[in-house]
């Protein structure tokens, strides 16, 4: 589960809705959201094992980035890491500390139901019996490592396991006319506890119910998003997807998505923050990114979107003759790794620095992937918003958009 989205379409809790591009970060700014990455990547590794290192992902840190931007920053808070591959080889300041390590047991735990998803739909090698079996086993691990790293900072993490098992059951008795909140609903409620955790972990209990709000309202949007993106796929596939099951039309699931990032923004004045900045710039513009991306609306100048043309029939697709025209035909698909293996590949691409210094296929869709370097320096892209690097209320240039 290295980068993926908080819920996939079959309810599996993991993350990866947020993933900022360095055109849209001041150099600060970027520097900051690598800390947190390399921060949570490191954490994995010095709590529980280097091999816990794979479920390093891009909206775990955000627990991390909650925790700090509520707190007094400190020299404590930054350590300088080691040269990395996935950094070109470079050392960093990574953030440390209570926030960093509730991400670790987070994603740990998140981890974990993705691994038993794959094992119970029978994923590639997974289908067969010593894979699975191996594959519990490091399922269970990752729990009991979560469940102690997370007790050590006062997080029940059974919260977060019975979200993942009251998925299973929602999804089973959901169908055409169930209200597709229905299906979120566990999904909200696991992040809505992580996000509150870090107001506990900050001494600011006057912050836990906007940021439990905030947490919700960003479960409800990465499960759906999540959704839009898979849903041809689930139906190549025969994979269970919420839209498809409930019947409901992308122009509900975009309004849904729309009323969440509005309600992310208005919980989000009622936290009171040290400073906010990187913050606000993840769940407020990074995140209106992400949706326009799953919808199709709009997409990085300087590469194209990572899941390839959006679903037939969306009418928010770009095409020609306008949205919802005709869409040149997709390339054929591979057939997706199993866990296991796209792991071994993923640990092969970062040895030999190709996942962060050139092209290469993705370790698990076997998609054309730009490597993480040419991602990071996208200078001239057309999509500029640097108006949240010098505030913290609020947005200090003309012409963003920003209404929070």
């Amino acid at each position: 589960m290295p980068t993926a989205h908080l819920s996939d379409s079959r309810g599996t809790v993991v993350f990866g809705i947020v993933r900022p591009c360095s055109h849209r970060l001041t150099d600060g700014l970027k520097t900051e959201w690598i800390a947190h990455l390399c921060g949570l990547c490191l954490a994995l590794r010095a709590d529980h094992g280097q091999f816990a290192r794979v479920v390093t992902n891009y909206d775990g840190l955000i627990v991390s980035v909650l925790t700090e931007a509520q707190t007094e920053r400190t020299p404590a808070q930054r350590r300088t890491a080691g040269p990395c591959p996935l950094r070109a080889m470079r050392t960093a300041p990574v953030a440390r500390g209570e926030g960093a390590r509730l991400a670790a047991a987070v994603s740990l735990v998140l981890a974990s139901a993705k691994v038993r998803d794959h094992v119970a739909d029978g994923d590639g090698v997974l289908a067969r019996r010593p894979m699975a079996a191996a594959a519990r086993r490091v399922a269970a691990g990752w729990d009991r490592a979560g469940a102690r790293a997370g007790a050590a900072l006062g997080f029940d993490t059974a919260v977060l396991l019975d979200a993942v098992d009251r998925q299973t059951g929602i999804e089973a008795l959901a169908g055409p006319g169930t209200s597709v909140l229905t299906v979120t609903e566990p999904t909200e409620t696991a992040t809505a506890a992580a996000f509150a955790h870090t107001a506990v972990l900050a001494g600011r209990p006057e912050n836990v119910a906007p940021l439990a709000e905030a947490g919700r309202l960003f479960g409800r949007l990465a499960h759906l998003l999540d959704a839009v993106e898979d849903q041809e796929a689930d139906e190549v596939s025969g994979a269970w997807n919420p839209l498809t099951a409930t019947g409901t039309p992308l122009t509900e699931a975009r309004r849904l998505a729309d009323d969440a990032l509005h309600g992310i923004r208005l919980a989000l004045r009622d936290v009171h923050f040290t400073d906010d900045k990187l913050v606000h710039v993840l769940l407020a513009h990074e995140l209106r990114t992400s949706v326009d991306r799953a919808f199709g609306t709009a997409t990085c100048a300087h590469q194209p979107g990572p899941y390839g043309p959006p679903a037939p029939g969306n009418p928010y697709a770009p095409g020609p003759g306008g949205p919802g025209g005709p869409l040149p035909p997709e390339p054929p698909r591979r057939d997706r790794r199993g866990l296991i293996a796209g792991c071994l590949v993923w640990a092969g691409l970062a040895c030999t620095c190709q996942m962060c210094c050139g092209t290469h296929e993705d370790p698990w869709s076997g998609e054309h992937r730009e490597g993480l370097c040419s991602r990071m320096d996208c200078s001239g892209c057309g999509e500029c918003c640097n108006c949240c690097s010098g505030c913290s209320d609020g947005c200090c240039c003309d012409g963003c958009g920003c209404d929070c």
